[in-house]
């Protein structure tokens, strides 16, 4: 598995190479939560070993939050591990990087993962519960039958 570090590192280079500007917050979360999701749907492995957080907006990595505040978000993917995970990595930047973040965030809204971790909530209420990765494991066999 790779380190989630040098994922979202990997997330906020390319995004601004492409975009030519900085990846909002909200935004690199969601590419990372996506990331993660199309990696079980095509390889039936996480990418990555992190536990999401169900926050208000979606999915969240508390330590990616500190390092994006902190502007330390640093690390390199190997040419290895960018050719590895091309078609995934490829995939997520293809769908979903040009879409807003709040579109983002309406879409992880529609996954059972989040959804499930958030029952007895209201839907703008705080929380910082667990998502399982038993549930993502869920959401990505759902996709995949389609």
């Amino acid at each position: 598995m790779l380190d989630v570090i040098k994922v979202a590192s990997y997330i906020f280079e390319r995004y601004k190479a492409q975009e030519k500007t900085k990846i909002d917050e909200m935004k690199l979360h969601k590419l990372l939560y996506l990331t993660q999701l199309e990696c079980l749907i095509e390889t039936r492995k996480p990418m990555f070993e992190a536990t999401f957080h169900a926050w208000q907006y979606g999915p969240v990595l508390p330590e990616i939050r500190q390092l994006y505040k902190q502007d330390a978000l640093k690390g390199t993917l190997s040419k290895e591990d960018e050719a590895k995970y091309a078609t995934v990595l490829d995939y997520v930047f293809t769908e979903f990087a040009h879409k807003r973040s709040f579109v983002l965030s309406n879409i992880t809204h529609g996954n059972y993962s989040w959804r499930h971790a958030r029952e007895g909530y209201g839907k703008y209420q705080a929380s910082d519960v667990l998502m399982l990765m038993e549930d993502i494991r869920r959401d990505a066999d759902y996709y995949r039958q389609r």
